[in-house]
């Protein structure tokens, strides 16, 4: 949420305001949105995996992260579904085209999980 003071220069106390809307938004996603849930069991799952499997600095940043940015992305289209929800069920061409564009963006960064872990991963199998 905004605050009432505009842009202006982050103080510790505004900073904590911040930090406190960025955790009632994860909140949120996780009460409400069950791809989300998914995701985050997902991530516990296979972060630690990725730490034992990369065996290096880079290689489990690029493990870790890859994941990170799916549940980045999860977040930005519920944010949409729900702003589209706000105003109506109706179908709207706009609206659906808004759902599945954002729904395509989770598709295409957990394609980037795939070719991440893939490449990183397969070519010690082979």
């Amino acid at each position: 949420m905004a605050d009432e003071f505009g842009h202006l220069p982050r103080r510790p106390d505004r900073i904590l305001k911040a930090a406190k809307w960025s955790m009632q938004g994860l909140e949120a996603a996780w009460l409400h949105e069950s791809s989300f849930r998914l995701e985050v069991y997902l991530f516990v799952v296979l972060a630690p995996l990725a730490v034992w499997l990369g065996q290096t600095p880079v290689e489990q940043v690029l493990l870790i992260g890859s994941m990170l940015v799916v549940l980045s992305v999860e977040l930005l289209n519920s944010a949409v579904e729900a702003v589209i929800e706000r105003y109506g069920a109706e179908f709207h061409e706009l609206a659906g085209r808004a759902k599945d564009m954002g729904s395509a963006a989770v598709f295409v960064v957990m394609m980037n999980v795939l070719l991440t872990w893939g490449l990183i991963l397969l070519p010690r199998l082979f």
